[in-house]
């Protein structure tokens, strides 16, 4: 177990905190009225890239090491934008996985005829000066090489990706809106009347899901255009059918914005499908799901049809309902108790011994499988866990601590199997123990979970340690 001395400090740490987070607190936001993002020339050499295929490396001409995933859609609708050039989402993935949301997200990009563009530098880990940097460069690059609409420049992330993109709208003037996945703004950053639109999204499974229906709370307190939508699932990015409604979201925001022409057919198209939403969710006696559809779409549609007068008298009946008011003080009383289980585990971290977690972990695997309210907060209980457990690894391996770090780190796989950072910790300990065979085994198991940052794998001063030991093209030939 961890030692009471050590606990105080790591859960403080752990736990309000996020791992996902970059390693500084947030900065104050400037006064970006007058920002302009680029410094260079803005002189223009557009490059033919093929539209309808992802590439994915796009190397930054000012910066070698610095590069994009990039996807222009197969068809453009030019009268929904005026005649204006393609608008752009620019993606941050917490793993500088650039290329992964945009081959997720491509058929929506083909849809709304959107470009993106995923840095494969910015990762968990950079400081805000390193993601301003970043932006920097990819920005600048992409300005020069793209057709890129001026008026429709958008940001979107997922966890500390999520984090980095409201920075990056933070200090820059120019982006119209935020897609924050499964985290909110940076730390210590309120709710405020800003020039973008801010579009949460988590997983009802998702730690980080309180922290989302917190902010969007304090959203409803400003003039910030907003909405909060959710999926069934954990910290993860979010299925294309809810990206989609965050997409065309910002196709929304742009005709209230009267940036792109005012288009009734589309929505009259998205009006009707959440209209279908809405009488699907009655009909399975869903009363608060249904009062948030209706909540998202009047949002969005409010000052720009009548339909919108529909959606808001709904929700209105829809939250006088017996059935809605039971169902809403349910969810409430599961809030209440996931806090008094995160208390006991609190406790735990500094009593609970290896047979106690793993019947704990085995409980709630057991107890999140069910796709029902209940299962959701038990999810949320071990992507929690995870969160924990990573920093307490984290801070033990940085400190040398390695019996302690042994300990909670066999924990961390067991709270995670799947998470990639859990395998590579165990393989940084197996080396300092001198064990080549089990730290090849753990790196395989990472890379199986999907790690593939090969700079880091070879800088690690672990794995240099045993050069001529380690199979490290094997390693990297498994990396996808």
């Amino acid at each position: 177990m961890i030692k009471t001395v050590q606990i105080i400090g790591l859960v403080t740490a752990a736990l309000y905190t996020h791992a996902c987070a970059n390693n500084n607190q947030a900065i104050p936001v400037a006064n970006n009225d007058n920002k302009d993002t680029i410094n260079e020339s803005r002189t223009v050499v557009r490059d033919s890239f093929t539209a309808g295929k992802v590439i994915d490396t796009v190397i930054c001409t000012s910066d070698p090491s610095q590069s994009y995933a990039l996807y222009i859609p197969e068809r453009y609708i030019p009268v929904r934008s005026n005649n204006q050039p393609p608008a752009v989402v620019y993606l941050f993935d917490p793993h500088a996985a650039g290329s992964l949301p945009v081959r997720k997200y491509k058929a929506l990009a083909d849809a709304f005829g959107f470009i993106l563009i995923g840095s494969n530098n910015s990762k968990n880990g950079n400081s805000w000066q390193q993601a301003e940097a970043i932006w920097q460069i990819v920005y600048n690059d992409t300005k020069k090489r793209l057709p890129i609409n001026d008026s429709r420049i958008y940001t979107a992330g997922f966890s500390g990706g999520a984090k980095v993109a409201g920075y990056v709208a933070l200090h820059h003037s120019e982006i119209k809106g935020v897609i924050a996945n499964g985290a909110g703004l940076p730390d210590q950053t309120p709710a405020g009347n800003y020039n973008f639109t801010f579009t949460a999204i988590t997983g009802e499974g998702d730690m980080n899901m309180t922290d989302l229906v917190a902010i969007t709370n304090d959203f409803d307190k400003t003039q910030t255009r907003h909405r909060l939508l959710f999926f069934n699932g954990k910290h993860e990015w979010a299925p294309e059918k809810t990206m989609s409604i965050a997409f065309a979201g910002l196709q929304i925001d742009a005709m209230a914005q009267h940036l792109i022409t005012k288009d009734d057919a589309f929505i009259s198209h998205f009006a009707a499908k959440s209209k279908q939403a809405v009488a699907e969710y009655e009909k399975a006696n869903k009363p608060v799901k249904a009062a948030m559809e209706c909540r998202v779409t009047f949002n969005l549609l409010n000052g720009l049809t009548n339909e919108a007068n529909w959606f808001q008298q709904k929700q209105a009946s829809i939250t006088g309902s017996a059935l809605y008011k039971q169902q809403s003080l349910a969810q409430q009383q599961l809030l209440t108790t996931e806090q008094q289980i995160k208390a006991q585990y609190m406790q735990q971290f500094q009593q609970g011994d290896m047979n106690y977690w793993a019947k704990t972990i085995s409980d709630l695997n057991l107890k999140a499988n069910p796709a029902t309210a209940e299962g959701a907060m038990y999810q949320r209980l071990l992507s929690w866990l995870s969160l924990a457990f990573y920093s307490f690894s984290n801070q033990l391996i940085n400190g040398n601590q390695n019996n302690e770090a042994r300990y909670t780190v066999d924990l961390y796989k067991l709270a995670d199997p799947t998470n990639s950072e859990a395998w590579y910790f165990s393989a940084i300990l197996n080396a300092r123990n001198n064990d080549a065979a089990a730290t090849e085994k753990d790196l395989l198991k990472a890379v199986e979970n999907g790690f593939n940052d090969k700079s880091r794998l070879q800088q690690q001063p672990e794995f240099q340690n045993l050069q001529g030991r380690l199979n490290f093209s094997k390693i990297e030939h498994e990396m996808k």
